[in-house]
């Protein structure tokens, strides 16, 4: 058993009508392709490394790039998402969100030390400031 990803005939039946039609030549086998992208990107690979069982890397990535350009895939993101309910959960998972490795420690630098004063300003600040409006008060 494979553990690539397929599209079922039923999956691309409903993202079809989301496709551009085909200029002139016809397009590669839309199911292996698209099947590509997922697999790919599900997986977290580089394009170059895609199974040989989707077709060349470079066509996989010229589709995704073409087709994201054009909004392809964001409108069968949002014509798949009209078609059903509102869902009672979501789960969102970001696991490519990464923080620099120094993230954790930079309180620990001098330039991001918490300044005494709560609202982030510094001395000569304040006291500028308090001068400004002592000036103004007194009239000068």
């Amino acid at each position: 058993m494979s553990d690539h990803f397929w599209l079922s005939d039923e999956q691309l039946k409903r993202i079809e009508p989301y496709f551009p039609l085909s200029h002139g030549i016809p397009r590669v086998d839309d199911k292996r392709v698209i099947s590509g992208i997922i697999h790919v990107l599900k997986g977290g690979l580089q394009w170059r490394d895609a199974p040989a069982d989707y077709g060349p890397h470079k066509t996989l990535y010229n589709r995704f790039i073409r087709w994201s350009k054009m909004g392809i895939f964001d409108k069968i993101f949002v014509g798949l998402a009209a078609d059903q309910d509102i869902p009672e959960h979501l789960q969102i998972d970001a696991p490519h969100l990464k923080a620099h490795r120094t993230a954790a420690s930079l309180l620990n630098l001098p330039h991001f030390v918490r300044r005494d004063d709560e609202r982030g300003c510094s001395r000569s600040y304040r006291a500028n400031k308090r001068r400004t409006k002592l000036q103004t008060s007194c009239g000068l």
